[in-house]
């Protein structure tokens, strides 16, 4: 009776060694690579229902009218103005404005850190390479000279099972998203700035050309006074009241210069340009910019949905919501697939031969099995983080329409007002001009001339300042309406900033 020889032994346990590497260690690592692509734990975004009323409040006024809109619609609200230089201000400013382009580099960050996390669904691949001659001690050992020789290659791949690379992967997209949204919200807010500072400009301009006008008259009336004084028709008095409404009137074209020069000084700094460098471009007086006859809102619903601070409350929601999976996956095993491979000798002449190669493959288990709660502790503050952005996206909603309720009422009420101050500014000069004849009559003293002027200059100086206000209010509705981050023409045919 024969039996196996130990050498017949040796031989069949590697053969049942490599059959079941062959046969049964790749099913398992094709199990483990199926279960990865699994639905991750921890929540998925519930997408906040955009609570919006049917109609606005407030009462549609001064040419606002309702329509279904598009968010181009509202794309390039400035040129409802008219006015090409205001055009290009926005445009410069889209180009050329430094927070804008910091808002862009943080864009491209948010993107390489995106990067990042997707190289997690790849493998890593370390090499490594040493040559080595040592000598033992004599007294330790035997004084022998050795070499040593190594080259090899390490690799290592995380099967994403529960989700933590996924979960880590739509949270850097929502990170970017957020910062995409942030932009455009940046970009609004530039845009209204720039319309808001050119028409202060153009107020101040306005109120120098009424305030020049009337001190023509009242110089005039000074004159006028003077020459009276020394023919002894009137008293001193009418002369110093005379002259000291006139220099009223002068002290206040200095303020108005003052202000104008500071609004051309923002513009510069707005389109990233030094103070100063718009004043040439700039000093030419214009009327304040009419606005159209016409202005179309949107429902509530799709005006609110096209801000941005709303579209990047849902973002940094989103984001909070993937990194409560982050956390949850970490209570959870971690699988890793690891490998090693190369060559090893102890002289140069055998590091080539089949001898000298090594290898070795093998899924790894890590699972922290106590950690004194740290874990679960960590998941209910990214829960808690969770619901305070779900809080703010809320309060962002109610900020929104209170902003663009605000609007449609100063926007109404203000036309309102210059209406008034139109037909308070003509009775003025018409009461200026009677009483200045009736004064040079004889018909009444001074005090009617001087009352009458000061109104005149009040009211004129009220109404250019009530115009700039209707037309500053209709930039701050299209702000609120979040209209202007759709052009993205100004940004050029290259522009990359929303893809």
């Amino acid at each position: 009776m024969h039996g196996f020889s130990r050498t017949d032994s040796h031989i069949e346990n590697s053969f049942f060694s490599n059959f079941f590497f062959l046969a049964v260690y790749p099913a398992i690592i094709l199990v483990l690579i199926i279960i990865s692509g699994c639905a991750a734990v921890g929540p998925d975004l519930q997408t906040p229902e955009l609570s919006a009323p049917d109609s606005w409040h407030t009462e549609m006024a001064g040419g606002l009218a309702v329509s279904e809109t598009t968010p181009d619609d509202q794309g390039t609200w400035w040129q409802v103005f008219q006015d090409p230089l205001l055009t290009r201000l926005i445009e410069n400013a889209a180009a050329g404005n430094l927070d804008l382009q910091k808002a862009v580099v943080r864009i491209q960050e948010a993107r390489a850190l995106y990067g990042i996390s997707q190289a997690d669904d790849y493998p890593v691949l370390d090499s490594s390479g040493l040559i080595q001659r040592q000598q033992t001690s004599e007294e330790t050992g035997f004084g022998k000279v050795s070499g040593f020789y190594h080259a090899g290659f390490d690799t290592a791949w995380e099967m994403d099972i529960f989700g933590k690379i996924r979960r880590s992967q739509q949270a850097a997209l929502a990170e970017v998203e957020t910062r995409q949204e942030a932009m455009a919200a940046v970009l609004v807010s530039l845009q209204a700035e720039v319309a808001l500072n050119y028409l202060e400009l153009r107020t101040f301009q306005e109120r120098l050309v009424a305030a020049r006008g009337n001190l023509e008259v009242q110089k005039e009336t000074y004159e006028i006074n003077v020459s009276r004084f020394n023919a002894g028709l009137i008293g001193e008095l009418a002369v110093h009241q005379a002259q000291y409404i006139l220099e009223q009137t002068r002290s206040q074209i200095p303020l108005l210069q003052d202000g104008q020069g500071r609004a051309a000084n923002r513009l510069a700094v707005l389109v990233g340009k030094r103070p100063g460098t718009l004043h040439e471009a700039l000093t030419e007086e214009h009327a304040i910019p009419c606005i159209p006859l016409e202005v179309v809102m949107g429902i509530p619903a799709r005006t609110l949905r096209q801000r941005p601070d709303i579209r990047r409350a849902e973002r940094v929601l989103a984001r909070e919501t993937a990194l409560v999976g982050v956390a949850m996956a970490d209570l959870y095993p971690r699988f890793h697939l690891i490998g090693t491979f190369g060559l090893e000798a102890l002289s140069v002449g055998n590091f080539f031969n089949s001898s000298s190669r090594f290898w070795g493959i093998g899924p790894r288990v890590s699972w922290r099995l106590f950690d004194g709660g740290m874990i679960r502790q960590t998941v209910a503050a990214q829960s808690a983080r969770q619901e305070q952005a779900m809080i703010d996206y809320q309060a962002v909603l109610l900020t929104a329409q209170e902003e663009i309720e605000n609007a449609i009422l100063a926007f109404a009420k203000e036309q309102l007002r210059r209406d008034s101050l139109v037909k308070a500014t003509a009775a003025a000069r018409n009461a200026d001009r009677i009483a200045r004849d009736q004064y040079q009559a004889g018909l009444v003293d001074f005090s009617n001339v001087l009352d009458a002027q000061r109104s005149l200059l009040s009211f004129e100086d009220q109404l250019a300042q009530s115009r700039g206000a209707v037309s500053a209010n209709l930039v701050r509705l299209y702000k609120a309406m979040g209209g202007g981050w759709q052009h993205r023409a100004v940004f050029g045919p290259e522009s990359n900033f929303f893809q």
